[in-house]
């Protein structure tokens, strides 16, 4: 009969060890899964698609990590749909089991995102959606934000309009969350001034049959119009606002999504236009020109605020990420550090508020050929009232 050999204490250490190495070696390979929640059809597709692309530029920029961790996406068409925002939602966080949600464009949609990150305590980076209760009554410890919001764009707008001795203005934008605290922000800042708004008009969103409301504007007379549109609306609108032969009477003025990433196909229709914006395509900052080039050889395009914003939000992660150490179970050190970073943006640097939401400059552009050309400061340092966070 063949004798048992018996293992020695110290071989089963050695075995232990080995597993232990092993089982620390996956554990420390796990990716980091990050879950776009995005438009990648319908009107705001090319929004969904640039903000994509400016984070993946980011990522790629670190070698495909953040913190030292590998980043494997998850991606969701929203559709821009707010009644299938929270499913889908829930799908990237139930179902796949997603680290981060980055999302969205659609302010309807990116507020179904925050209570469902709020509800399941899901780290949410909101990357466009201006939505004033993002950071206002939902805020949250595990919610950011880095784009702008809604009061932000039109507040500054609203400023300039009566600085430039604009006294009576109407509003023109889609019914729905973004275009309404748009208008509500230019009003405040406009009307602070000594300005009035003498009508605010609105349609469906996502209605582009604007003739009806141009002919309004056309017997009001006012001495400029706001307006709050994106993407393919705001093509359609300029173009509409230029053949009703609008703009010998009355000065449009808008928020800067207007004419960003929209004047290739605005085309002369936008010429001339003033808009208020945390970016434009003439910055002269280093980083705005690497940005610019990396951007332009890695995807054919020319970059626009979509992109920018969607960097920021891979650069904020980033902040955290490397802070501990790839560690994202580590929320409470995850989220300190994305408090308090200064972000290196192509828009030029800036900060978040206590509402997480970025405290930054905003630019008075003018359309110049295809270039929203920057022609000064509007408001330094703009931060967000947050009205409403209790966070």
């Amino acid at each position: 009969m063949t004798a048992l050999r018996l293992r020695s204490p110290l071989s089963s250490t050695l075995l232990a060890t080995a597993l232990l190495s092993l089982a620390g070696g996956a554990c420390a390979q796990d990716k980091l899964k990050v879950g776009f929640m995005l438009p990648y059809t319908g009107t705001y597709a090319a929004l969904g698609v640039a903000i994509e692309n400016g984070f993946r530029q980011y990522v790629d920029e670190q070698g495909g990590k953040l913190g030292g961790r590998a980043v494997e996406y998850v991606k969701v068409d929203d559709e821009s749909d707010p009644s299938k925002a929270a499913d889908n939602a829930n799908k990237l966080v139930k179902r796949d089991n997603v680290d981060v949600m980055v999302g969205t464009v659609h302010s309807g949609v990116a507020m179904a995102m925050a209570k469902v990150a709020k509800d399941n305590n899901t780290l949410l980076i909101v990357p466009n959606a201006g939505a004033d209760a993002i950071t206002g009554p939902l805020c949250a410890p595990n919610i950011f934000r880095s784009s702008f919001s809604n009061w932000q764009t039109g507040f500054a707008m609203g400023k300039v309009a009566a600085e430039r001795k604009i006294k009576t203005a109407a509003t023109i934008t889609w019914k729905y969350a973004a275009g309404d605290e748009s208008v509500r922000g230019f009003k405040e800042g406009f009307e602070a001034g000594g300005g009035k708004v003498v009508k605010e008009m609105n349609l469906p969103f996502p209605n582009v049959e604007f003739q009806a409301l141009l002919t309004e504007v056309s017997s009001i007379k006012p001495d400029a119009v706001y307006t709050f549109f994106a993407g393919g609306g705001a093509v359609k609108f300029v173009k509409d606002w230029s053949a009703a032969g609008l703009g010998n009477s009355v000065k449009l003025i808008g928020s800067g999504f207007l004419t960003d990433g929209t004047l290739e196909a605005q085309g002369d229709a936008a010429k001339g236009l003033l808009t208020t914006l945390h970016y434009a395509d003439d910055l002269t900052n280093p980083k705005d020109k690497a940005f610019r080039l990396q951007y332009a050889k890695t995807y054919k395009l020319q970059p626009d605020v979509y992109a920018v914003q969607g960097y920021d939000a891979a650069q904020l992660l980033g902040a955290g990420m490397v802070a501990v150490k790839g560690d994202v179970k580590n929320r409470d050190g995850l989220v300190k550090a994305m408090e308090s970073a200064k972000i290196d943006s192509p828009r030029g640097p800036f900060t978040l508020s206590k509402a997480h939401n970025p405290v930054q400059d905003f630019y008075l552009r003018e359309v110049t050929g295809k270039v929203n050309k920057n022609v000064g400061i509007a408001v330094k340092g703009l931060a967000d009232p947050a009205r409403g966070c209790k966070a």
